[in-house]
Formats: C-alpha cells, structure tokens, sequence
C-alpha cells in the first residue's frame, strides 16, 4: 500500500507546488480575483495581530508559499498529516476567490468555474481523507483509549495479586499460631 500512497501524494499536491510557486512569483493575476476575500479577511486579521499583512498581494504571495511547503510535504510524506491540513486551508479562500460561479453572468463562464469549484471541493475532500489518513498505523485516538484499558487490566491484575498474596498471608499466619512453640 506504500507505493499507492506515495504516488497518490505526489499526484495530489503537484498542482499545489505549481499554483503556489505562479501565485509566489507574480502574484498580480491573482490579487484581483483574491481582493473579493481578501477585503473580508483583512479586518479579523488586523485585530488579531497589527503585525499581519492585510494587503492582498501579500496575502495571494503568503498563500502560495503555504501551499507549496505544504505541496512538497505532502509529496514528501513528511509531515504529511498537518500538510494535508494546510493545503486543504489554503484551498478554501482560492476557490472562493477564483472560481465564484454564482457571481458570473456568462453562461460559458459560468459552467466552467463550477467545473473548476466542484474539481477543487474534490481535492478538498482528498485533503481531508489524508489529513484523517494514519497510513494504516493506529490513531492518537485508538492508543489513548487503549493506553487507559491496559492500565485498568494492569490495575486489576495488581489486585488481584496483592488479594491473593493477603489471603497467603493469611493462612500462613493462622498456621503458624496453630503450631507448638
């Protein structure tokens, strides 16, 4: 299954690294279309941190390095978990701002940004599978749930014991006073 994966990787982040490496080194084309998300996200951003850039141009440049270290993570498989996350982040405000469909008024133009809009919610959604993808190996979930069933099976065990060893002790102590001398 090791070689499934691997190549599945590759396949699905490829038009990350690419996108993201056009959108790092000319962001214009992008800054026009990502200005209709952009100008909603900027406000929230100034009040969490004055030192984050709201300037859209950044914002299409700072989404396009994410998407290619994520890209070549992913492709990687380091840290292929988390990069799924990040792509499947940086994912939503592109296709907001670049294929909103609902807001075209050619029909030719519209059918195909709704292509483009579904193709992207489908890499979403194999975002997300690998974002969830353990890769075979047991989740965080899995071991802690098991982690505390050992422990209580250790517990009992222990107990058990030391009833048995009280109860040893017991009789050897009720014999012993039944002894001469």
């Amino acid at each position: 299954m090791r070689p499934l994966r691997s190549a599945a990787r590759v396949l699905l982040s490829g038009i990350f690294v690419v996108s993201g490496v056009r959108a790092v080194a000319n962001p214009e084309p992008f800054v026009s279309r990502a200005r209709q998300v952009t100008d909603r996200v900027a406000p929230l951003l100034a009040k969490t941190s004055p030192r984050i850039p709201t300037d859209p141009q950044t914002l299409v440049r700072v989404n396009g390095v994410v998407q290619v270290v994520g890209g070549l993570l992913f492709a990687t498989g380091r840290l292929s978990r988390p990069a799924a996350a990040a792509l499947a982040g940086t994912l939503v405000p592109t296709t907001l701002a670049g294929h909103s469909f609902w807001a075209m008024e050619n029909p030719a133009d519209r059918a195909n940004h709704q292509i483009h809009f579904m193709k992207n919610l489908g890499l979403l959604g194999g975002l997300l599978l690998a974002a969830a993808d353990t890769q075979g190996r047991p989740g965080l979930r899995w071991r802690a749930s098991h982690a505390v069933q050992d422990g209580r099976r250790s517990v009992r065990r222990t107990l058990r014991s030391a009833r048995r060893d009280a109860r040893i002790a017991m009789l050897s102590a009720a014999t012993a006073r039944r002894l001469p001398g």
